[in-house]
């Protein structure tokens, strides 16, 4: 049966992906996002549990694409930030190290940022860590995480809006 499925679902992508992309192009801001968007209602599809007879797996599909664009309006609402991962601005301002004089020391700015790090989701996490420990790519860390380039500059642009907002608000604590 999951075989079957799986044939229906290649069948429907070959005769209904550019429906879908179009579907999904009016519904979301970004262009970007359309092809991750698109894949991942093909892929929710697949995984639909076996024992659950889609009967019509196109209307499935739609319905799918058009919860997870709604599910990405709310989120990219809630999460949008001013900070844009590409700003070189970005790079002097985390190269720019405070005075020791008026911080903490360096164990402790350690334990803090961890706790900072910790709070973001593991994709987040990983993408920030491979573009500033490990100096990657865009591309490079996308394939490492199984995303789009797009994707990870949407991941390295909440992660660092995150980052600073949580370090200056235990900043101003002070």
């Amino acid at each position: 049966m999951k075989k079957e499925l799986s044939d229906r679902i290649e069948k429907l992508f070959s005769l209904r992906g550019t429906h879908l992309k179009n579907f999904l192009g009016r519904r979301v801001r970004t262009r970007d996002e359309i092809p991750d968007l698109t894949q991942e209602a093909f892929l929710r599809v697949l995984r639909a549990d076996s024992s659950q007879a889609i009967r019509n797996p196109e209307a499935y599909l739609f319905t799918v694409a058009g919860n997870l664009a709604r599910e990405y309006s709310m989120l990219s609402n809630r999460f949008r930030t001013g900070t844009d991962a590409g700003d070189p601005s970005i790079e002097s301002e985390l190269s720019d190290w405070p005075d020791m004089d008026t911080e903490l020391d360096a164990p402790q700015r350690r334990l803090e940022l961890q706790a900072v790090l910790d709070e973001l989701s593991p994709k987040c996490r990983a993408a920030l860590v491979m573009q500033y420990r490990d100096g990657l790519t865009y591309q490079q860390i996308g394939e490492h995480l199984g995303v789009s380039a797009n994707m990870v500059k949407k991941y390295l642009s909440k992660a660092l809006g995150h980052c600073r907002q949580r370090l200056v608000a235990k900043q101003d604590a002070l």
